[in-house]
């Protein structure tokens, strides 16, 4: 892949689309009477929302803090229904119960605030303009809706932020032909030379015969395959030989260091009319442990990442532009890092994409939720099947993590409910991706886990070297919240998995603007030299596999960043590179 590319979905994109983001009305509903009142026909907007961002943040327009239950969008939209055509509307996500109507009729509903959704809007266009409008709904006191680090207060404060409500990821409009692909899943296999090709068609292509699927594959716009098969159904599955790599790292496998994307076409063709053209990309890459170690491609692979919040000072969670966001992945390399934490947020298509071209590993993760219920578990699975579909593709996800801290799970020690809703992630997971490792519950209290990770912000490098010596030490130690987490609940033990630490540094400076936090070093050298000390830990232990540092910016209420919130660099980038960077 020569040229990176701005698209709402890169990992599978069709020409013909259009974005919806920029101007729309909005409205605040307190007193939830916009059902009553039939604003779902149209109604008067009191305010201009800029789409993606949220009524809370600047860049939105609007500015708000003050928590509103029900907020309403709406937009006119030039479109009319064609003949063969289906015009297929796109969000990336929305914060956290949606319902869309077009021209006052009732389209569809959504659930889940980190998770894209999409509705066939063709059967409610017309031809004269045509009305959308969306009512989303949210809650600060639903203690057990999946919301990552947005406070259920007002006010951020200590490591929690602002809260957001409504679109915060793209929004956009796809034309594809009644007969059409439907879904792609790509599953690369180097022991093999191989990649698998999965696709679902649209029902539209099952009762016709004469449907060919043309595939080409290139490299650097170089064919390395191009073959043509029948289509019989709605589902396709076969493989291409990929050989223009060996075992010795001198061919076109994806690293960090190295990271090759093959370009992938299809073309849906039916009596010499091409139906549908789709574009994709994917990369030769396995992930494995083998022998307590982690591998990359069948080799030992020490993971140096940093942990990202992914907030922004005037935007929140949703990245000011496409060029703030590969800026973010930018400065990640330049520090060093071979991989990234994307910390209690699904990852968008949009970053994974630039990690797959920039070469960085992604441990993909979930918004938590602060408590357990039954209708947590039931949202939990729902949103996070959606996020497993949505990323598998992406040769950059080295690790999956649905749980984090016991967060939505506080009771899981004693809790063999909660034990299982754990278990139910994990299985699930493998079930439908056994190419990865899964993390039960990262950094303490794991059930059944396939890495051994642990969270330390201990800084005493006396201490932290004797306690990485071995696992019982570990074990004994208790790093988590200071010795009062156990790392494993009743009935799980450690089984030779590799062992990291996903969180440790958190070394706090305050540099510029930014709250004052306790305790905190006082000058650039004291900063640089306290993460030396704790890193070269981690490093030199025999018995560690990799780390991930805490963290890349600095944010509303933290200054334990490496960057300022306004990205700013705290110290060189050439001595903090030369701590974080391996030479793998």
């Amino acid at each position: 892949m020569a040229e990176r590319i701005n698209h709402p979905n890169p990992q599978f994109r069709r020409n013909d689309w259009t974005d919806l983001n920029g101007l729309w009305d909005f409205r605040f509903d307190q007193t939830k009477e916009g059902l009553s009142q039939n604003w779902q026909k149209g109604f008067e907007a009191t305010h201009e929302i800029k789409v993606p961002f949220v009524y809370q943040s600047e860049r939105s327009g609007i500015h708000e803090k003050a928590f509103c239950p029900v907020v309403w969008y709406q937009r006119v939209l030039n479109k009319t229904a064609e003949d063969h055509k289906k015009q297929i509307i796109h969000f990336e996500a929305v914060d956290y119960q949606s319902v869309l109507w077009i021209n006052g009729a009732y389209v569809g509903s959504h659930s889940g605030g980190n998770s894209r959704f999409s509705f066939d809007i063709t059967p409610f266009l017309t031809e004269k303009e045509n009305i959308i409008v969306l009512r989303v709904e949210d809650s600060l006191e639903d203690m057990t809706i999946p919301r990552g680090k947005q406070y259920w207060k007002e006010t951020a404060e200590i490591m929690w932020f602002t809260q957001m409500t409504g679109i915060w990821r793209d929004v956009w409009l796809e034309e594809k032909d009644n007969c059409s692909i439907e879904e792609l899943r790509l599953t690369p296999d180097i022991d093999r030379k191989e990649v698998e090709i999965e696709l679902y068609f649209s029902d539209d292509t099952s009762g016709l015969d004469h449907f060919m699927l043309h595939t080409e594959v290139t490299l650097d716009e170089q064919i390395i395959a191009k073959e043509a098969r029948l289509v019989k159904g709605r589902h396709l599955k076969f493989c291409i030989g990929i050989d223009d790599f060996n075992d010795h790292g001198l061919g076109s496998w994806w690293t960090p260091e190295k990271p090759n994307l093959y370009d992938l076409k299809f073309e849906l063709v039916h009596d010499n009319q091409i139906k549908d053209t789709v574009y994709s990309y994917f990369g030769m890459r396995k992930i494995s442990m083998e022998q307590n170690k982690f591998c990359l491609n069948n080799r030992p692979y020490f993971f140096s990442s940093v942990l990202d919040q992914g907030y922004f000072p005037d935007t929140l969670l949703t990245p000011p532009s496409f060029e703030a966001l590969e800026a973010d992945v930018q400065w990640i390399k330049r520090l060093g890092f071979n991989g990234v934490r994307k910390h209690m947020m699904s990852s968008e298509n949009k970053f994974l994409y630039l990690c797959d071209y920039y070469g960085l590993l992604v441990w993909s993760e979930m918004a938590a939720a602060y408590d357990y219920s039954e209708e947590y578990a039931y949202r939990m699975v729902d949103e996070w099947k959606t996020v497993l579909k949505q990323g598998y593709n992406h040769p950059c996800i080295a690790a999956w993590v649905p749980l984090n801290e016991s967060w939505g799970v506080p009771n899981i020690y004693h809790s063999t409910k909660q034990q299982a809703h754990a278990q139910s992630l994990y299985y699930l997971t493998k079930s439908v991706d056994d190419t990865r490792p899964v993390i039960s519950n990262d950094g303490w209290e794991h059930c059944r886990s396939d890495l051994f990770t642990v969270h330390d912000y201990g800084s005493d490098e006396a201490t932290l070297t004797q306690r990485y010596k071995n696992v019982e030490t570990i074990l004994s130690d208790m790093p988590g919240l200071n010795g009062k987490k156990f790392l494993f609940c009743p009935g799980y033990h450690y089984e030779g998995q590799p062992v990291m630490c996903t969180e440790m540094g958190g070394v706090n400076y305050h540099f510029g603007k930014g709250p004052k936090v306790n305790p905190s070093v006082l000058n650039e050298q004291e900063f640089v030299e306290s993460i030396r000390k704790i890193v070269k830990v981690y490093e030199e232990s025999p018995i560690i596999e990799g780390f991930c540092y805490t963290q890349l910016t600095d944010t509303e209420t933290e200054i334990c960043g490496l960057l300022t919130w306004d990205r700013k660099p705290k110290a060189s980038v050439e001595e903090l590179q030369a701590i974080f960077s391996q030479d793998n």
